[in-house]
């Protein structure tokens, strides 16, 4: 009897001790699932390739000028497991911390863990705006122009169509024009 009582006891010890490491499993998979799959990054918005056309400036009137069309390829990428669905939005050109032309970002959707591109069209003029007049005859008769390109997309990331979260993914890239071959040489997102 008294045997039977230790092997009970210990069947016992190993049961519980099976259901602890059950329970200690499951709770370390919930763990890494919660802190990778469910874990909501911010998006990132960058500029992937910029061509120029229509380009025409003036460095030796009074005011000095530039006229130009962007046709831009915009990529919004998503990092996470469930979709990014975006409003529509602008993408401002800037030129000395003034606008000098905007193009319209389409609302859409980037699939999970995907790669969403998208073109847009910017004019670009400097007619009408106010910019430093030193600043901008001093670019324009170095041959190259500097501008800014700036977005905000804001929109919802759904994981498992239950899970909703805001996120807002801001684009901050300048670009070096080359006045003479009228090409992007410079390219740097942040």
């Amino acid at each position: 009897m008294l045997e039977s009582e230790k092997f009970k006891n210990m069947q016992n010890r190993k049961c519980y001790a099976y259901i602890i490491a059950g329970v200690v499993f499951q709770t370390i998979i919930i763990l890494v699932f919660a802190l990778t799959v469910m874990r909501i990054k911010t998006p990132s918005v960058r500029l992937r390739s910029v061509t120029v056309q229509n380009l025409t400036y003036n460095a030796s009137n009074s005011p000095a000028f530039f006229t130009l069309t962007l046709n831009a390829e915009i990529a919004v990428k998503n990092k996470n497991f469930g979709h990014f669905r975006f409003e529509k939005s602008t993408a401002n050109v800037t030129f000395a911390n003034a606008v000098v032309g905007d193009g319209d970002i389409i609302k859409g959707r980037a699939k999970a863990r995907k790669t969403k591109r998208m073109n847009v069209a910017i004019d670009v003029s400097s007619n009408g705006v106010v910019i430093d007049g030193a600043k901008l005859n001093n670019e324009l008769n170095s041959g190259n122009l500097t501008l800014t390109c700036l977005s905000r997309l804001r929109g919802k990331v759904t994981l498992m169509k239950m899970m909703k979260k805001r996120k807002t993914a801001d684009m901050n890239c300048t670009m070096t024009v080359d006045l003479k071959s009228q090409a992007v040489h410079v390219l740097d997102c942040e």
